[in-house]
């Protein structure tokens, strides 16, 4: 336990985290793999040059600081964090070096302000989170390599077959190569790839949703090729997948893993809203929870029929299973979308158009999609008064903070 002046000391520096967070945690990351680059084959290099991981952590680290005399609150965000770290293969030898770059950072950019006493007491604050983070990744290793079907760290899959969604998604069927038996996982839960990309330094790591329902004798992950937009270079590993993986290709994945997951005992209605890409953890609830009673309505937002993804399959789904209904939400369809009169809302997802379209507010909300998508659902959910215990959602890569969140 930590006395009351550590508490104290570290409580102090909340408002100080706040306005100099970001730049901590940017000086912390070049420091850390100015000396020790071989963690680039750990960390996403995407999410580093945009700035997201740095902020996720930021965040983390300000979060730790306020509560940090009821860590409790926070554990959510600690065993979401642990998937994470299982899944690229963390392992507890890293968390002194995460240590000593993070003081080192906090030294460097508060200069004098970091006093002997403030180091100290983040020092010390430091190795009980982080021993409570290698507690919870024991027991996440220990429980994914002893299940039936589990294994540790990555295994070689074969991809079986590789089919085109849509003009930006294509997915991929993964089964074991030594034609063993694979893991449970939850709908909703990630694996994730790792790659060793021809003329790259470092192994590219990258989570995916999985897009079908558990219990198949394959994974099978749908992804979106990341095109060059706006000064925002071309996807590395998602262009490699589109381009270069075959069918027969190997992929080495992760054990599934991840804290957005299906709640299989709600029997309310599920409302299944998905932007993008997305859908993919949607598919896999949606498949999972076709021949069970309750209703479940699917609302999908693409930019037209041409990027629309595992469309024909949800409606097969639906025409099969009369209590689940699909609602399709178009940002800009094309002539032909418009000729078939096949998306039910022009535009985007909003308030209005969701009440009048939902029976009840008395459901379980899933969504998940791009940020900007997410923070408009999560806005029209709380202006609607569903209770935040009724709304869950999953970011496709680093941790923000939600527009409309408590």
């Amino acid at each position: 336990m930590l006395s009351e002046k550590t508490i104290n000391t570290i409580k102090s520096t909340v408002p100080v985290l706040e306005v100099h967070g970001t730049a901590i945690t940017t000086q912390f990351y070049q420091m850390l793999f100015a000396n020790h680059p071989e963690l680039l084959n750990i960390f996403n290099h995407a999410n580093q040059k945009q700035g997201r991981q740095q902020a996720a952590l930021a965040n983390t680290v300000y979060a730790a600081a306020k509560y940090i005399d009821r860590l409790e609150e926070i554990l959510p965000v600690v065993k979401q964090i642990a998937h994470k770290h299982r899944s690229l293969g963390i392992q507890a030898e890293h968390y002194p070096i995460v240590g000593k770059y993070l003081l080192a950072a906090i030294k460097e950019v508060l200069g004098d302000a970091a006093t002997d006493e403030i180091l100290a007491a983040w020092a010390e604050a430091y190795g009980m989170i982080a021993n409570a983070f290698i507690s919870v990744e024991e027991q996440m290793y220990e429980q994914a390599e002893k299940q039936s079907g589990g294994w540790a760290n990555f295994r070689p899959f074969r991809v079986e077959r590789k089919v085109q969604e849509s003009d930006v998604i294509t997915s991929f069927y993964l089964v074991p190569a030594d034609g063993q038996a694979i893991s449970a996982f939850e709908p909703g839960q990630y694996i994730s790839v790792k790659l060793n990309i021809p003329g790259e330094s470092f192994t590219h790591i990258r989570q995916y949703s999985l897009s079908d329902a558990p219990g198949k004798p394959y994974y099978r992950i749908s992804v979106k090729r990341e095109d060059a937009v706006d000064g925002r270079p071309a996807g590395k590993v998602s262009n490699y997948l589109h381009e270069q993986v075959k069918e027969d290709s190997t992929l080495w994945l992760s054990a599934p893993a991840g804290e957005f997951v299906l709640d299989r005992q709600d029997k309310r209605p599920a409302i299944l809203i998905s932007g993008g890409v997305g859908l993919t953890p949607m598919v896999s609830m949606l498949n999972t929870l076709a021949e069970s009673e309750p209703d479940r309505q699917v609302i999908h937002a693409a930019r037209n029929g041409l990027a629309h993804a595992l469309r024909k399959e949800v409606e097969l789904v639906a025409r099969k299973n009369p209590q689940v209904s699909v609602l399709w939400c178009y940002e800009a369809p094309t002539a032909a979308d418009q000729e078939a009169n096949i998306y039910h809302k022009e535009g985007f997802i909003d308030l209005p158009w969701l009440a009048s379209k939902l029976p009840s507010k008395e459901a379980a909300f899933y969504f998940c999609g791009p940020v900007p998508f997410m923070n408009a659902v999560n806005s029209a959910l709380s202006n609607w008064d569903i209770p935040g215990s009724d709304i869950h959602y999953e970011f496709f890569g680093p941790a923000a903070a939600l527009e409309g969140s408590a």
